[in-house]
């Protein structure tokens, strides 16, 4: 008789395949995937990353060549949106949902389940045993509703005078409710980063701004899987107003804008804040930071070539002075003057400070609000289309020349060829000459807002609400469990309870003996009236 054949041994790649999903359903695979995560996230703070500072990595290719080429080919410059970064936190995700997805069935299975009795309860840790004077199912009845009013889940089999109950699964509930939210929150991470995208608006008072790619002026930083749809809203900035302690401690900086949605049907104004940002057509509008805004008029004879706010910005303060002290500065070109010429400005809000910056030579004062602006200027002249400059606000003098400096205060008219104030008979002059003049018309301040759109926040916030109730049981309760035996006595009932704890051993001591005294007044046996006994008759939790 020919033997039966020996079974199939599975092929390697399945073999591989199978060890390997058995890896990633271990939560100790997970934990260290998570591990990897924080180190590269480590890294992603320390390197200079292309999508929010290009200019930093071209510095550092510029710099240190060899090393930049190494971090480009490791990915060390785009750290969230490499490669490998996308494999580890999609590998995490699969291992999470791995790990979850059995312990969701096994607590579910665990909830239709009822508690089951059990034979030899001598032999649990916690044991005692009491005289009653009721029968054997009388007391395994009032056993069963006194811990259904203590909240345990009971079990008593038909017929039988036993109780099995447990209580603290909300513990296991809460640890599986904590870990799904960290799923949720990597979830929303990627929906919120991923889809959506951050931006500034720099707006002057009474100018508005339309949500749209060009009007970022490459402050706009975008998911990796951003659609490229923006909304069309319209800011309108109607003020903006800063208020400071006499100490320059700042108070409270506010905007307020009137929001028109994309479609143009819905206006709302709102005041936003630092911690009340507005929101419109799904975009959150921050507030970020502020600046000043001269009005500058510039004519050649008659015909006016340049009007209007220039937003200036402000270089960090030398160590010891403080930021209020320091001066605005910007810029204007006007190459469409012969020669080109370029105009760097430095703005003092407040002429008493630019006196003591006269007098001292650094900036002592502090500037919170304008009071008699005075403007610092030079004039330079050549090619400014070659020109380069780092920020717009500057102007790189290098290969030009300076034709001339001055000084301006709001409301006066300076020729910018000589750098003299004009009035009179030489303000008409200077006009008739065809000469270029400049007038400082006013001054404004502008707002910057932080424009983002995050449609994984809700996912989020629901994330987190959920991580807090799922700590809740899993930190202040434990599972623990209690069988109750009425075996007969010739005075009544011998009531053996039994029980342990699966966490928290030391508090159930204390516990199960205020149970096992209930228990006892429960079923007669704590009755003043009952039969006497000696504390002979019990046995305490061992």
């Amino acid at each position: 008789m020919a033997s039966a054949p020996a079974s199939e041994t599975p092929p390697p790649l399945r073999r591989s395949v199978a060890m390997v999903w058995r890896s990633l359903r271990s939560m100790r695979t997970a934990l260290i995937l998570l591990l990897i995560l924080a180190l590269v996230s480590v890294a992603g703070s320390f390197v200079p990353q292309i999508p929010n500072s290009p200019l930093r990595v071209a510095r550092d290719f510029q710099e240190h060549p060899l090393r930049s080429r190494i971090f480009d080919a490791l990915g060390l410059f785009d750290v969230f949106g490499s490669w490998w970064f996308t494999l580890v936190y999609s590998l995490l995700l699969v291992s999470l949902g791995a790990c979850l997805i059995p312990r969701t069935r096994a607590i579910v299975r665990n909830l239709r389940s009822r508690p089951q009795p059990a034979r030899e309860l001598d032999t649990f840790r916690h044991y005692a045993e009491v005289q009653v004077p009721h029968a054997p199912q009388r007391a395994a009845e009032q056993a069963q509703k006194l811990l259904r009013r203590r909240w345990f889940r009971v079990s008593r089999p038909q017929g039988q005078a036993s109780v099995a109950a447990d209580k603290g699964l909300a513990r296991e509930f809460g640890s599986l409710l904590f870990h799904w939210s960290f799923f949720l929150v990597m979830i929303g991470i990627v929906i919120g980063k991923g889809t959506g995208f951050t931006g500034f608006a720099a707006i002057t008072e009474g100018q508005c701004w339309v949500e749209a790619a060009a009007n970022y002026d490459g402050n706009l930083r975008t998911g990796r899987y951003f659609g490229g749809n923006h909304t069309g809203a319209q800011i309108c900035v109607d003020s903006f107003s800063d208020t400071y302690r006499t100490s320059g401690i700042p108070m409270d900086f506010v905007t307020r804008a009137s929001l028109t949605s994309g479609d143009g049907v819905t206006t709302t104004t709102h005041d936003i804040r630092l911690n009340d940002p507005g929101s419109i057509d799904g975009l959150n509008l921050y507030q970020f930071a502020f600046g000043w805004a001269p009005e500058i008029e510039v004519r050649l004879g008659d015909r006016v070539i340049a009007d209007g706010p220039i937003q200036f910005e402000r270089n960090p303060a030398p160590e010891g002075v403080s930021e209020l002290a320091v001066p605005w500065h910007g810029a204007l070109r006007l190459p469409t003057t012969e020669p080109q010429r370029g105009v760097q400005f430095d703005l003092w809000p407040s002429f008493a400070a630019y006196l003591a910056f006269l007098e001292t030579g650094e900036p002592t004062t502090m500037m919170t609000a304008p009071d008699h602006p005075v403007l610092n200027f030079s004039v330079y002249e050549g090619d400014l289309a070659a020109e380069l400059a780092p920020r717009f606000s500057e102007i790189d003098a290098r290969g030009l020349r300076e034709e001339s400096r001055g000084a301006v205060g709001q409301g006066q008219i300076v020729s910018l060829q000589t750098g003299r104030v004009l009035d009179g008979e030489r303000l008409d002059r200077a006009r008739a000459d065809e000469e270029l003049t400049m007038s400082f018309t006013g001054i404004r301040q502008y707002t910057v807002l932080q424009v983002s759109r995050d449609r994984g926040l809700w996912i989020m916030l629901a994330a987190a609400i959920l991580i807090l109730v799922g700590l809740i049981p899993a930190l202040y309760t434990s599972r623990r469990k209690v069988w109750v035996r009425a075996d007969p006595d010739g005075r009544g009932s011998v009531l053996k309870v039994g029980g342990f704890a699966l966490q928290r051993t030391t508090q159930f001591e204390e516990e199960f003996a205020r149970l096992v005294r209930d228990l006892e007044r429960a079923t007669g046996g704590g009755d003043p009236s009952g039969p006497d006994r000696s504390e002979t008759d019990r046995v305490g939790a061992r």
